[in-house]
């Protein structure tokens, strides 16, 4: 638990307390994230810069926009793999997916392996507008296959706000991934509360910089000396760490 109150605190110098980044879009061209593959390199640096030394990246897998396959996932992830390991930059990246709840996710559990991180866990999220209408059977269906799902950002969705419905997702196996962007407003104050609310009580299991662009870039900098992140960082026990070791 920790106090939402307390005096300023002094400034993190990076983000290696959690050491793993397991939420970004850093694959060129196949998302809302990177573009090309030296903007991929630009950003991965400054993940490294912030504290980062094992990276996720997670594209988008969605079908009416990104109907990323998982061969092509990988075909980008070993591009940018051979970039940096021409460059002699020894960081360790890897992919997974970031996996939309819809009708073509539920076909595609029942298909194909999915694109996980480390101890199989996978990455899902869900539409800003509405809850996907067969949570607890998609949920059901990914653990008895062997998955651990992990929910990502549950702050950013409106229709959840109250604690029970962050208790619900947890006692369904769904793990919490909070964005550290969401905790500095950046989303927007109603985003904000909820972060500290699902923090308050205990609920939030990763947290994670969904890095798409430069922007991002400069406020996870500038997060560095923001009081709640700070404070959370300093306080909590997140299972990043997890994630280093396997």
């Amino acid at each position: 638990m920790f106090n939402l109150f307390k005096s300023p605190t002094q400034p993190l110098s990076d983000y290696s307390i959690l050491g793993t980044d397991l939420h970004s879009h850093l694959l060129p061209g196949i998302d809302d994230g990177s573009p090309d593959l030296d903007t991929s390199l630009a950003l991965i640096q400054t993940l490294q810069t912030l504290g980062f030394q094992r990276i996720f990246t997670t594209p988008h897998v969605m079908a009416d926009m990104y109907p990323n396959s998982r061969n092509l996932i990988l075909r980008k992830r070993d591009e940018v793999q051979e970039a940096l390991q021409e460059l002699g930059n020894q960081v360790v990246f890897d992919a997974a997916a970031e996996y939309y709840l819809d009708p073509n996710f539920a076909g595609m559990l029942k298909g194909e392996r999915l694109l996980t991180l480390p101890g199989e866990r996978v990455l899902i999220e869900m539409s800003f507008y509405q809850p996907y209408r067969n949570l607890h059977g998609i949920l059901f269906d990914l653990q008895m296959k062997g998955y651990h799902p992990i929910l990502a950002h549950p702050e950013r969705y409106p229709y959840y706000r109250n604690i029970e419905d962050y208790e619900n997702l947890k006692n369904l196996g769904c793990a919490l991934q909070i964005n550290l962007l969401s905790l500095t407003g950046y989303y927007g104050k109603p985003i904000q509360a909820a972060a500290k609310n699902i923090l308050k009580h205990g609920l939030a299991d990763y947290l994670a910089t969904d890095l798409h662009h430069e922007r991002h870039s400069t406020n996870l900098q500038q997060a560095l000396s923001h009081d709640l992140v700070v404070e959370v960082l300093q306080k909590n026990s997140f299972l990043n760490a997890q994630l280093m070791a396997q």
